[in-house]
């Protein structure tokens, strides 16, 4: 099963801003934390690296799936390595799959997914990243959990 996030997405659909959060919410990032523990994790080079980054290694507790066209692109050990969206969820599949980025990927994902992990952020942030044009009235509303500055949505289809 394809699960689309958990992601965070800025009132102007941004999501990322030089390979970076252009926001910091802790409760945000727990709660990423708590949803993701002890699953997969499928992600695009940019956001591997943007982890590598911040926490110096793979996200921990975690089955860390990257896709990347770079043919000897350096990964640590325990590290799964695709070239293609669709190759990595043919290797994967039945398990279940949280896609946590960038872009391009969450595009691939968005048709297949069924269900969906967002925070909606209440404002607009600079970015040069940005979440899919998806119209969140054709999934159905799940729970949310409003907070002062965002909300935590779930939505199935």
């Amino acid at each position: 099963m394809l699960i689309l996030g958990p992601v965070a997405i800025a009132n102007n659909s941004v999501i990322g801003m030089n390979n970076q959060l252009p926001w910091s919410f802790p409760a945000d990032l727990k709660r990423f934390r708590e949803l993701t523990w002890g699953k997969n994790v499928l992600m695009g080079r940019l956001t591997f690296e943007s982890i590598l980054q911040r926490l110096s290694k793979p996200l921990p507790g975690r089955k860390n799936i990257v896709l990347t066209r770079q043919t000897a692109y350096p990964i640590p050990p325990g590290v799964l390595v695709f070239s293609d969206f669709n190759s990595a969820i043919a290797a994967l599949s039945p398990e279940m799959i949280h896609i946590i980025g960038g872009a391009d990927i969450f595009r691939q994902a968005l048709p297949i997914c069924r269900l969906a992990y967002v925070t909606h952020i209440y404002e607009n942030y600079p970015g040069d990243a940005f979440f899919p044009e998806v119209n969140w009235n054709q999934w159905q509303k799940i729970s949310e959990e409003p907070h002062d500055k965002f909300c935590f949505t779930v939505y199935a289809r």
